[in-house]
């Protein structure tokens, strides 16, 4: 494509700070295919990201995606948005080059045959098969983490790149990249920048929001100054998981043959997930967990199945009544899994607000295993409140992402635990458990119930 030196004056349009340069640099100069920028709000992540795409693009024909969580803050973010000067982002492409602009699928065709498509994570799985040649992942610790998954296939065959752009929510699938990203810095380019390296806002701005009370101080740590031990904005479980962290009760928590395993459930029209857990006493050790999407019950009936464990009992969400199975037409789900060889006991109806109270009170008493439930923790960490852009607030109804599912099974498997009345607290069963399995004589009361094999 021949850029003249009109285009080129408007493609210039677009001065990055001094700041937004290395990232510029190292995709465009020195040969990076992912880069991850951990930069603080505001700091014009977007701007840079979308200006990369377009020139990339330009220079190159091919599919190019540029990804928000979901859709409709694409469309709301940087399809119909505007920059603090009021232009458009489309602004930034000059008029000449562009061949066609698609309103309703937020798709810009080029006149050299480049494409570049606005889309959500929420749907990545419609993306499947697609060969983008580079993707920017924007607000990448809000999206479905298996967007990228997805993709990645195709950009490593396409020599593509990938560029993810957020600030941090607590130590979620993004902290996981940017772990990546630091031990491999051949392969990727890693930036964090708080505003004390940016300094585009003011500190003493910042630190008058907070003594007023506009923002709290966890909330400032993590959108100015990109910290990820903060408890994630809006987060309904971030400061638990941290504190499940550091006390070690998310490690290594192998089966025990000695006891039953039991299931909870989450069964959606497009995810199903399975938690796998084990009681000892108070103490409820979470093994396992499993999650899928677009698939019969068939398929999860045969992955409980295979698994090496003897079952007690499979908690099911009460519209197990209700719902009808994909494959199973004329039947409830609930009828169809008992033909297959699951009896749910369907979970009490309580309001969600309740259930995730329940929740809440049982994490003293539980473990998780850390590789089998990695994607059970991840949810956790990062189920949260749907978030009013105009009222700029929290709603008090969770957002329904890709955090949603694992988040109700658990919530299903909370308000399911038996009540007791024992008065010692969870490191203390624990501590007598792990006594007992090294060989105490006998078996104290506590851990004599129905979960036991023998």
């Amino acid at each position: 494509m021949q850029i003249n030196s009109e285009t080129q004056v408007r493609l210039n349009r677009f001065k990055p700070r001094p700041y937004q340069q290395a990232v510029l640099d190292a995709l465009g100069n020195k040969g990076y295919k992912r880069a991850l920028c951990v930069w603080c709000r505001r700091a014009g992540k977007d701007i840079v990201a979308f200006n990369y795409i377009v020139r990339d693009a330009i220079k190159n024909i091919g599919v190019y995606y540029y990804i928000l969580p979901t859709y409709g803050m694409a469309r709301r973010i940087i399809w119909s948005s505007l920059t603090n000067s009021g232009a458009r982002f489309i602004d930034f492409i000059p008029p000449e080059l562009i061949f066609n602009i698609n309103q309703t699928e937020m798709k810009i065709t080029l006149i050299n045959g480049s494409l570049i498509q606005l889309l959500g994570s929420d749907h990545y799985d419609s993306l499947v098969g697609t060969n983008p040649r580079g993707i920017v992942f924007s607000e990448y610790a809000l999206q479905d983490p298996r967007a990228y998954q997805y993709l990645r296939p195709a950009l490593t065959a396409n020599d593509g790149w990938a560029l993810f752009i957020s600030t941090p929510r607590a130590r979620n699938h993004m902290y996981e990249l940017y772990q990546i990203g630091l031990n491999n810095p051949n392969d990727w380019f890693v930036q964090i920048l708080g505003v004390d390296e940016t300094r585009h806002i003011s500190i003493q701005e910042i630190e008058r929001e907070v003594s007023s009370g506009e923002i709290s101080r966890d909330h400032a740590l993590q959108e100015y100054y990109c910290s990820f031990t903060s408890g994630q904005a809006g987060a309904y479980y971030g400061t638990y998981i941290n504190e499940m962290r550091l006390s070690g009760k998310i490690g290594m928590v192998p089966y025990e043959s000695a006891y039953k395993v039991c299931t909870a459930w989450d069964i959606g029209n497009d995810s199903t997930s399975i938690i796998f857990y084990q009681h000892v006493g108070q103490i409820v050790r979470i093994i396992d967990a499993y999650e899928n999407s677009n698939l019969g019950l068939e398929h999860y009936v045969k992955v409980v199945s295979n698994k090496p464990y003897i079952y007690h009992k499979h908690i099911g969400p009460h519209d197990l009544r209700v719902k009808e199975w994909a494959s199973g037409r004329g039947m409830t789900r609930e009828t169809k899994a008992r033909q297959l060889g699951i009896s749910f006991i369907i979970a009490t109806n309580l309001s969600i607000e309740d259930g995730i109270e329940s929740v809440r009170s049982a994490f003293s008493k539980i473990w998780i295993d850390e590789k089998n439930c990695a994607g059970l923790i991840k949810a956790l960490d990062s189920y949260r409140k749907e978030y009013d852009e105009k009222r700029q607030v929290y709603k008090e109804v969770p957002l329904h992402n890709w955090a949603s599912h694992y988040a109700d099974a658990m919530r299903y498997m909370c308000i399911s635990l038996p009540k007791t009345g024992s008065s010692r607290n969870p490191e203390e069963l624990d501590r007598l458990y792990r006594e007992t399995k090294l060989g105490q004589p006998s078996l104290p009361d506590m851990f004599s119930d129905d979960y036991r094999v023998f």
